[in-house]
């Protein structure tokens, strides 16, 4: 199957984007996620870093960066109006506790009842990257998911059940990949929106998991 037009990496922010809603407190994960930072616009979004950053802005435009102002990928950051530095320990008291609405986080696997797998594949010589991901699965009140949705050798990331080591069980709200949106849901991954130029049929067979429509 030839797909010729699907998200960028700049897409699936803005996607993501548009769904966080005005005033929720948000978690960025590492890697792609942080682009998420940039098409908030307007919005007054509270962004969080585990690091202990809380207001965070878009990136810095070059030659603006300030290397005290970093977030958890130790990428440069800005600071809006008000943010607030604090101690690492307070940072994950607040992502343990419940204070965040979502944490947007890449994964290697999802399973079909929202388990998450995105710290280590479990390959032999691979760096396991735990971080706060699991305090962020398990805290944050919506885990939004942002990733490809197949591997670089074509297998779907959407899976039955998680065959990489877990990062949460059950904790996935949303996934948004390049060719669709799905929400998680008792019944299986409801489709929200088709993004590429496939149809349902098509999506289906790529995703290698039962989807509902």
């Amino acid at each position: 199957m030839t797909i010729t037009k699907k998200l960028s990496r700049t897409e699936m922010a803005q996607r993501v984007a548009a769904d966080i809603q005005e005033g929720a407190y948000v978690n960025l994960g590492i890697g792609a996620p942080t682009l998420v930072a940039n098409y908030l616009g307007d919005k007054e979004v509270f962004l969080h870093s585990e690091n202990g950053l809380l207001g965070m802005g878009p990136s810095p435009a070059p030659g603006e960066e300030d290397d005290d102002l970093i977030n958890a990928g130790k990428q440069h950051v800005t600071l809006l109006t008000g943010g607030a530095f604090f101690h690492h320990a307070d940072s994950f008291s607040m992502m343990r506790g419940g204070h965040l609405d979502i944490a947007v986080l890449g994964a290697f696997q999802v399973s079909v009842k929202g388990d998450l797998a995105n710290w280590h594949t479990g390959a032999e010589g691979s760096i396991p990257a735990v971080g706060g991901a699991m305090d962020l699965a398990t805290g944050a009140r919506q885990v939004f998911v942002m990733m490809d949705h197949l591997t670089k050798s074509g297998e779907s990331k959407l899976v039955p059940e998680c065959t990489y080591p877990l990062t949460g069980i059950g904790c996935v709200s949303r996934i948004y990949t390049d060719l669709a949106v799905l929400e998680v849901t008792p019944e299986g991954l409801k489709v929200v929106e088709i993004c590429a130029d496939i149809d349902f049929d098509e999506l289906q067979k790529l995703s290698g998991v039962p989807l509902i429509k």
